[in-house]
């Protein structure tokens, strides 16, 4: 299985924000599409990832003057990004080893989705399941 096998189950839509974004534009944005992260993209390069984990952060050592933040002041810089063809392992292993919710997936060079720990985890157990009817009915 691969990161593929994921992105072709729940789409490869990505949300981004620009890194001169207010943190509290950002958070509206997440709570708007209900998701936990957006990938934080300039013009024409992609600078980093804010999460929910990243604002949380950023208020409990700024306060509430975290809001009106630009999000590249709090975003995660270094991402650790994965491609389709990736195994799932491998994804698995880098949100283990990194302590991380979300990876960004890109194919030669170009943002094509972003995977979370929820992803991954949702789309093991379905395999697992899969896998337990298909014992079950031999």
């Amino acid at each position: 299985m691969s990161v593929q096998n994921i992105l072709d189950r729940k789409g490869a839509e990505v949300f981004t924000v620009d890194p001169t974004a207010t943190v509290r534009t950002a958070a509206q944005l997440m709570r708007a599409r209900g998701i936990a992260a957006l990938v934080v993209k300039g013009p024409d390069v992609i600078t980093g990832l804010i999460s929910e984990r990243d604002i949380v952060h950023a208020i409990s050592q700024h306060g509430e003057r975290a809001l009106a933040m630009v999000v590249s002041e709090v975003m995660t810089l270094n991402t650790v990004t994965v491609t389709p063809n990736d195994p799932l392992r491998r994804a698995m292993s880098l949100m283990t080893n990194h302590r991380l919710r979300h990876l960004t997936v890109i194919d030669k060079g170009k943002l094509v989705g972003i995977v979370s720990i929820g992803d991954v985890v949702k789309y093991r157990l379905e395999e697992l399941e899969t896998e337990s009817n298909i014992l079950r009915d031999a």
